[in-house]
């Protein structure tokens, strides 16, 4: 029991993970650590008081080093245990042990090694932004282009955003990274924005920012310093947000997005109609734009109901005086019906791929788009 413990070691440390943790370690010849989290202060003697909660983790005996790295290794170990055990059984009781064994071992020791190469990635040059147009459905020409993050890791290859942002974001990672992306992207489309010809309209940009960038207290000022030192005005960058996040913390929310608003940045929901359930944020949130999901747009003149999804929403920005983009834009039906129903913008691989700088100049640069062009 929880009790029977006997102290090896004791840290005070602020982790990701909770409160105070402590590392504790069964009688001799079991081979399981523990990290607990304490209601009250570290229990400083042999027998531990009643504690919230009681994680363990299954490690072998070798590893009773003072090397810090290795406490850091079991915190992780232990809070993945945690994890794994709301995911499955939802809220935990009051006392419980949450065993982290091999079963746990090999996708446990993969994501750590990713978060730890993550942690690096910036400075060794690994991630880069790639460019995807959003075309105006009716003129053919490029009205902005989304940046999108991708890590070209040095042995395992282009490593898919899937796996690796979520990481980002649970860590905290996400935070300078998305602000390496902005920063990157909005000195990127001002370069393109002064070879463009004048008579064209102004390149805008579209950056994603998560929910713990959103929630970051210093983001309208990082913003505002990716703005002036790119010399990119503030009306040409759009930043989407996803339904969930904005739903996270709508009071905190709606004053930072107003602050944005404020400086004359566009906003948009991204992945529309896939996450909140409510519409009711449309009111309360300073809103442009909202994005189709490409869910909604893969079945248009196919299937009955996505066409009505899609044409509701149109509809529903045409009545809110909103902007819509359609995602995943992929054949010329899809397109076609996009204009048909109104829709103003749209991108996808019908359009372009996302690109890397120098090839999307190129498409920048040429003198005709015809082929982007509706019919």
């Amino acid at each position: 029991e929880v009790a029977d413990f006997q102290i090896i070691r004791e840290w005070e440390k602020t982790t990701e993970f909770g409160d105070r943790a402590e590392i504790r370690k069964l009688p001799e010849q079991s081979t399981a650590w523990a990290k607990v989290d304490a209601r009250r202060d570290l229990c400083t003697g042999q027998k531990c008081p009643q504690f919230e909660r009681c994680f363990l983790t299954l490690m072998h005996q070798r590893a009773v080093e003072s090397d810090i790295i290795i406490v850091n290794h079991h915190l992780f170990f232990a809070d993945l245990a945690l994890k794994e055990e709301e995911v499955a059984g939802g809220i935990l009781p009051e006392y419980h042990a949450v065993v982290f064994d091999e079963v746990m071992s090999a996708q446990t020791m993969e994501r750590f090694e990713l978060e730890l190469a993550l942690r690096h990635a910036i400075e060794r040059h690994e991630l880069r932004v790639e460019y995807q147009p959003v075309v105006d459905l009716v003129s053919g020409q490029i009205a902005r282009v989304e940046a999108l993050l991708r890590w070209q890791h040095p042995e395992h290859g282009l490593i898919p955003p899937t796996q690796f942002i979520p990481v980002a974001e649970e860590t905290g990672l996400i935070v300078p990274i998305g602000q390496w992306v902005l920063e990157t992207a909005c000195r990127q489309v001002r370069v393109w924005q002064l070879q463009r010809w004048r008579s064209e309209p102004l390149l805008g940009l579209s950056v994603n920012l998560s929910p713990c960038q959103l929630q970051h207290p210093g983001l309208v000022d990082d913003i505002v310093a990716a703005l002036q030192s790119s010399g990119l005005e503030a009306a040409s960058l759009e930043l989407e947000i996803t339904e969930g996040a904005l739903m996270r913390d709508p009071v905190a929310t709606a004053v930072t997005l107003n602050e944005l608003k404020l400086l004359g940045i566009q906003l948009a929901v991204d992945d529309f109609g896939t996450g909140y359930s409510s519409l009711s944020y449309l009111k309360g949130f300073p809103i442009d734009t909202l994005k189709i999901d490409r869910t909604f747009v893969c079945g248009l003149a196919r299937d009955d109901q996505d066409t009505a999804i899609v044409r509701a929403v149109v509809a529903l920005a045409s009545a809110l005086n909103l902007g819509v983009t359609a995602e995943g834009v992929e054949d010329a039906i899809q397109r076609d019906a996009l204009v048909e129903l109104g829709c103003q913008q749209g991108q996808g691989y019908y359009f372009a791929r996302p690109q890397l700088p120098q090839d999307l100049g190129q498409m920048l640069a040429s003198s005709s788009l015809a082929f982007l062009r509706a019919a």
